[in-house]
């Protein structure tokens, strides 16, 4: 079995040995990968333990019912839909670290906010600025990764989907922790620290990501941006069937994921486990992501995309369904291990496959459109959930998830292009 490893996207010469410009440039861009690895998982613990657990305790705390907290839960996400392509696009445009720069004084403000929150509209509203911070940095950080790999996209977007993971992973079992020990404020403490270390190190990253493929030196900067070869991607982009319906089937996973990240919490409490313990339900169930993640993006790379991203979805629909079916905690940790084995499935493919698909010049805007209808799925799922829980039961309204996950994989298998799997 071959060792997994970094790729070094390096160049040789015609006598074997790797050029001294080359080497500068391959390290260069290795340690610009790691850094924002590092950033990406920091400010990911960021985002992540201001929601879970603590946000549908917080919301039903001050009054909220279930139709309003899938709102709520939601309503970061809907920031996501209005801003990712434009992100991404301008990415393209004015390059990748103004915009991450942008994210961070996010990251690094919003906590303060939750502290003066009183009603369930307040909350909300400060749930759609946070969301900026996410809906700016996931496709322009994704877009510097693809900048930084000529090759071995999707291992190279596996490990920095891992370092995010880890954050997320990380950020549930701390907020839960916090919530026993102590009062809710303490856990957006923790948040501002977390997203003061992002903004700090988006600071260290090289303005513009060495260029893949060549050893010569970047183009002047008057040079590095020419509106012909930004507007030319875009209708490409919007009108390309494979990148959309791709699109669509990682949004139907984060359409179930919106939903049970929203609602598990709440069905784990109905269930008799504890506060403390729903934090492991998704500890487990991203930490398996940290570990799939990058064996997936290798294991797409060498055998291909489509056929990973339909059993990862089938995966995920399954797993929805199953999650009401039991209150028993073993069966829970299982579940939220399965569950986020099939994200990794196929998530560690459909990226790389719509950065594949995209014009060099224009992945941040492909990548930005794949996160706006990422955004929509996972704004929808814990609307509709909500909606549904105010009439049926967790098994029906986890059931009816589940089904639409089905559907998506369906259109998947049938719409995606065969010639364009790589």
């Amino acid at each position: 079995m071959k060792n997994i490893m970094l790729p070094s996207d390096s160049s040789v010469d015609h006598s074997g040995q790797l050029p001294e410009d080359s080497k500068k440039t391959s390290q260069g861009r290795l340690s610009a990968f790691l850094l924002l690895c590092a950033i990406g998982g920091v400010a990911i613990f960021s985002s992540t333990i201001a929601k879970n657990p603590v946000l549908p305790i917080l919301a039903q705390q001050i009054g909220a019912d279930k139709a309003s907290i899938g709102l709520i839960a939601a309503a970061s996400t809907i920031t996501g839909i209005l801003t990712s392509f434009s992100a991404g696009y301008l990415s393209d445009r004015l390059g990748r670290k103004p915009l991450l720069i942008l994210s961070g004084i996010v990251f690094l403000t919003a906590p303060f906010l939750y502290l003066f929150i009183q009603t369930p509209l307040q909350l909300a509203m400060v749930r759609v600025y946070h969301g900026l911070a996410t809906a700016v940095f996931g496709p322009v950080a994704m877009a510097y990764v693809t900048d930084l790999a000529a090759t071995h996209r999707g291992e190279r977007l596996g490990w920095f989907s891992s370092s995010q993971l880890a954050g997320r992973a990380l950020a549930p079992v701390a907020g839960a922790a916090i919530l026993a020990f102590g009062a809710w404020q303490w856990v957006y403490a923790v948040c501002a620290i977390a997203g003061a270390l992002a903004f700090l190190g988006m600071f260290w990253l090289p303005r513009r990501a060495a260029p893949t493929g060549t050893t010569l030196p970047p183009p002047p900067v008057h040079q590095e941006r020419r509106p012909s070869a930004t507007r030319i991607p875009v209708r490409k982009i919007l009108f390309h069937r494979t990148i959309l319906v791709t699109s669509v089937a990682e949004a139907s996973q984060f359409f179930a994921f919106g939903a049970l990240e929203a609602f598990l919490p709440l069905y784990a409490l109905s269930a008799g486990v504890g506060t403390a313990t729903i934090g492991l339900l998704f500890g487990v169930q991203v930490g398996v992501r940290v570990l799939v993640r990058p064996l997936m993006g290798r294991f797409s790379d060498i055998h291909g995309r489509k056929r990973q991203i339909l059993i990862g979805l089938l995966m995920t629909a399954l797993t929805m369904i199953l999650f009401p079916m039991t209150g028993n905690l073993a069966l829970l940790l299982l579940l939220s291990l399965a569950f986020g084995f099939g994200l990794s499935v196929a998530s560690a493919a459909t990226s790389a496959f719509v950065a594949d698909l995209s014009p060099q010049d224009g992945r941040g805007t492909a990548l930005g459109l794949m996160s706006t209808i990422m955004d929509i799925g996972q704004a929808l799922g814990p609307i509709l959930l909500g909606v549904l829980l105010m009439s049926v039961s967790y098994q029906v309204g986890f059931a009816v998830i589940g089904g639409v996950v089905i559907i998506a994989t369906g259109l998947f298998g049938w719409l995606a292009v065969e010639k364009d799997n790589r």
